[in-house]
């Protein structure tokens, strides 16, 4: 796959319309890079003027903040918006909830000010200009759920994008009992990703796993690698894992698209 560097786009005398932020997870995390792969896939499809920092990208500092490290996150963060201003950013898009958050309301108080936006709104204009296309029919008949990530549902208000997206598909939505401004966390904000949970009846992604395991769904949607990993090792955990599939919204569009 030929994924195009802003460096390399800015050598050459041009620059992209928008930056793609891949994130921490996106990058190295063995499931996440097929998130990553399948949203690059759409946006080569549909053929959106896009580039990567690449090697020039750094964490955004969000588990540092989250985890009480200001000083870190300070630190990273002013590094990044040295990068993005230097180059004369205006829209980054990504498919983090934990980037898309920080990016968009903490970069600014810092000097970086940009127009930012998850990858479930980017495809959503998208389908609504009629640069992506959906057909076929693999989803039909298919019963999805959706869990909302805390940084994307509450702490921004996005709900309508990804479920639009899913509905296009001809798919059943079916929603959780605790869904939208209700959403449940996975278990992974804050920083808990990287840390073995405190003692206590039961995980939260496990209990997670079961509100959405009573929707008797085909396929748990999920906008958010952190999302993706808890919500997967919970279907693991109830033995699931041959009837449900874990997916990623881009990924739902990918396969519908035969990308």
């Amino acid at each position: 796959m030929e994924v195009p560097t802003v460096a390399a786009m800015v050598a050459a005398g041009k620059k992209p319309e928008i930056v793609f932020w891949v994130g921490c997870a996106g990058s190295f995390d063995e499931r996440a890079k097929k998130i990553t792969k399948a949203f690059i896939k759409i946006l080569s499809q549909c053929q959106v003027s896009y580039a990567v920092l690449g090697t020039e990208e750094s964490c955004t500092g969000d588990p540092a903040k989250r985890a009480g490290n200001e000083f870190l996150f300070q630190m990273q963060a002013l590094a990044n918006i040295e990068l993005l201003n230097a180059y004369e950013i205006t829209r980054i898009v990504t498919a983090c909830p934990h980037c898309f958050n920080t990016l968009k309301n903490e970069y600014p108080s810092l000097g970086g000010n940009y127009t930012v936006i998850h990858h479930t709104q980017l495809l959503k204009q998208l389908l609504e200009e009629g640069k992506l296309v959906l057909e076929g029919d693999q989803f039909k008949g298919k019963k999805i759920t959706y869990h909302d990530p805390c940084y994307l549902g509450r702490a921004n208000q996005v709900y309508e994008a990804p479920r639009s997206l899913i509905q296009k598909l001809d798919a059943e939505l079916v929603e959780m009992k605790n869904c939208k401004a209700k959403g449940l966390c996975c278990g992974a904000g804050g920083a808990q990703m990287f840390k073995e949970p405190e003692k206590g009846k039961q995980d939260i992604n496990i209990r997670r796993t079961e509100e959405a395991l009573e929707t008797s769904p085909d396929i748990i949607a999920a906008a958010c690698p952190f999302c993706n990993t808890m919500l997967t090792d919970g279907v693991k955990n109830k033995e699931k894992s041959e009837q449900i599939q874990v997916k990623d919204i881009a990924e739902l569009i990918a396969e519908a698209q035969d990308l």
